[in-house]
């Protein structure tokens, strides 16, 4: 019997495929207890599925590249360093050992111990931790299983078309993909979540917060995942499936139209020209921004050179990819960032930083840079280097203060010297921007401004900088907000800065790229955004239909809004009336 479920939209499009339920949370284990003679070999048991999920997860680690290393390796790091943890597995082997549970029992007791530790915690974000030890468990669980029989082996080797779970992690989310995933459905979950980040650059529909999923759905139930309206059909019927079909030959029309505006120029109603460049660390996505027409790479993120190997890339190594880079886009401008690393993850790249227990918040970016001289020097002698072969500006993450470009400024400059003297040819001149995407830094932007060439606004750290929400946490879903008013006033008041100072500033957060926010953009004075490629032609189709005299003029009173409403309906009145 047809069912409709509804949810929020994490990611557009259509889906239709067979039901697969991944369920963490429920474990149905064998509580009959061992047998004295048994223990021994149940503690072997156990801890082969501890070494399969730890492999599991290994493995899955060395497959990830570029962003969705970036992205998902910390959730990976995180379930790595759970299975890891003496006490947990302190716990497991006395439950088997002198309580005489089964692998499976003991990891369902120790499961619901840690849960209600979680639950108990006031604080919103800690709770929502509580995720992590059910897909660990959960990982540990299917393990058992997988050596119980070859009938159970089977079953968990199969990927369904259709992901039903409470939430996904963004490392079982990278993982599905590679198998012929082609939807979402998450009974609970964040549009702002790292998952729902991965679905949109996948182009897989999912939405999240369907409260009834998993109770709803069974496996291998036909489902019909719509991220054009906001539900899940369970067993569509034939009016269901026709339009499904009529949205495949409109997604493909339009899919032809969008294709027309590769190399368009990026112009909004009333004929102001506007810059559309792309965010990129490899060179899938260097072909890619070509493809799609873009203005250039407004992101290029050096840090993957650091972690797609063990130990630090050298001088000659990074100037033959920036080279490669600049001759990849032909003449276009490239904006390279430097080294975006926290210490959660500088270890991996060879630098040593001491255990920190909010990476977010510690010796990253810039501040890793400046401890690292040496490492830093050598990253922009190859920028230097690479000058000569295009137009290269050079990005500086994690600024809080003027003085930290003053620093690298005075770097980049002893850098010069000493190429000149060995006799590299260079370019006359590179310019040198700042990232801004800490508060003091959007706050006192006029300081930072008579150091930096341009300025570059990275949304995705800034909105959780300013709101105290981290947008991976779905019990703050509605604090982390890009139309909060607090965050409008920052963006308008960096912008303006930067218009006034006559220097250029670009976006290039998860925002730039979503069409849902180009007209607040454009209202505020953005005229360069930076975006995942794949995103470029419907956002340069958006610009294309906004006036932007109609939505300058409306910049005053959006910044001067108390609620999201409020900005939303100021904006809407004023596209219904034009």
């Amino acid at each position: 019997m047809r069912r409709q479920l509804t949810g929020a939209i994490a990611a557009p499009g259509m889906a239709l495929g067979r039901a697969r339920l991944v369920q963490p949370n429920i474990f149905h284990v064998d509580t009959t207890p061992l047998r004295s003679d048994e223990v021994e070999a149940e503690i072997v048991h156990l801890h082969m599925a501890l070494d399969t999920a730890r492999q599991e997860l290994h493995e899955l680690r060395g497959k990830l590249h570029g962003a969705l290393a970036r992205e998902v390796g910390d959730f990976i790091d995180a379930h790595s360093l759970l299975l890891d943890d003496q006490e947990l597995l302190r716990g497991l082997d006395e439950l088997v050992r002198v309580g005489h549970y089964r692998a499976g029992a003991a990891l369902k007791l120790q499961r619901d111990r840690l849960a209600a530790v979680f639950d108990a915690m006031n604080d919103p974000y800690l709770k929502s931790r509580g995720e992590d030890i059910d897909q660990v468990i959960g990982r540990v669980m299917a393990a058992l299983q997988q050596q119980a029989s070859a009938e159970e082996r089977k079953l968990a080797s199969r990927v369904g078309e259709i992901l039903v779970s409470d939430t996904v992690a963004p490392a079982d989310m990278a993982n599905y993909t590679g198998h012929g995933l082609l939807g979402v459905v998450g009974s609970a979950g964040s549009v702002y979540s790292h998952s729902a980040i991965l679905a949109r650059s996948f182009n897989l529909p999912m939405l999240v917060g369907v409260r009834d999923a998993l109770s709803a759905i069974n496996d291998d139930d036909l489902v019909l995942v719509d991220g054009e309206k906001g539900e899940v059909i369970v067993h569509p019927t034939a009016q269901d499936l026709q339009r499904y079909r009529t949205w495949q030959r409109e997604a493909a029309n339009e899919g032809r139209r969008l294709a027309r505006l590769a190399h368009a120029p990026t112009k909004t109603r009333d004929g102001v020209h506007l810059r559309l460049f792309a965010n990129a660390e490899q060179s899938s996505d260097i072909a890619q921004a070509r493809n799609r027409g873009a203005d250039g790479i407004g992101l290029y993120r050096s840090e993957f050179l650091f972690l797609r190997q063990r130990g630090l890339p050298g001088e000659e190594e990074q100037f033959i990819a920036y080279r490669d880079v600049l001759l990849g886009m032909g003449g276009l401008p490239v904006t390279i960032r430097t080294l975006d690393l926290g210490a959660d993850k500088a270890d991996a790249a060879g630098l040593v930083i001491r255990g920190e227990d909010n990476p977010a918040l510690g010796v990253r970016g810039v501040r890793l840079s400046l401890r690292y001289p040496d490492v830093f020097s050598a990253q922009l002698r190859a920028i230097l280097r690479a000058g000569v072969y295009g137009t290269v500006r050079i990005l500086v993450p994690m600024v809080t203060h003027a003085g930290e470009m003053a620093a690298v400024r005075s770097l980049v400059r002893q850098a010069r010297e000493d190429l000149r003297r060995q006799g590299h040819e260079l370019p006359e001149r590179i310019d040198i921007g700042a990232m801004i995407e800490v508060p003091a830094a959007a706050i006192g932007v006029r300081s930072i401004l008579e150091k930096s060439d341009f300025l570059a606004i990275g949304t995705n750290d800034l909105a959780q900088y300013v709101l105290a929400a981290d947008r991976n946490n779905d019990a703050l879903g509605d604090l982390y907000d890009p139309l909060h008013p607090a965050l409008l006033r920052v963006l308008g008041h960096v912008i303006s800065a930067a218009r006034r100072a006559g220097k250029p500033v670009s976006l290039c957060g998860e925002i730039a790229g979503d069409p849902i926010y180009a007209p607040m953009l454009v209202a505020l004075g953005l005229c360069e955004f930076s975006m995942h490629p794949g995103q470029l032609l419907r956002v340069r189709d958006k610009l294309s239909n906004l006036d932007h005299g109609m939505l300058r003029a409306l910049a005053p009173s959006l910044v001067r809004c108390y609620t999201r409403d409020a900005v939303e309906e100021q904006l809407r009145e004023a596209l219904e009336r034009h």
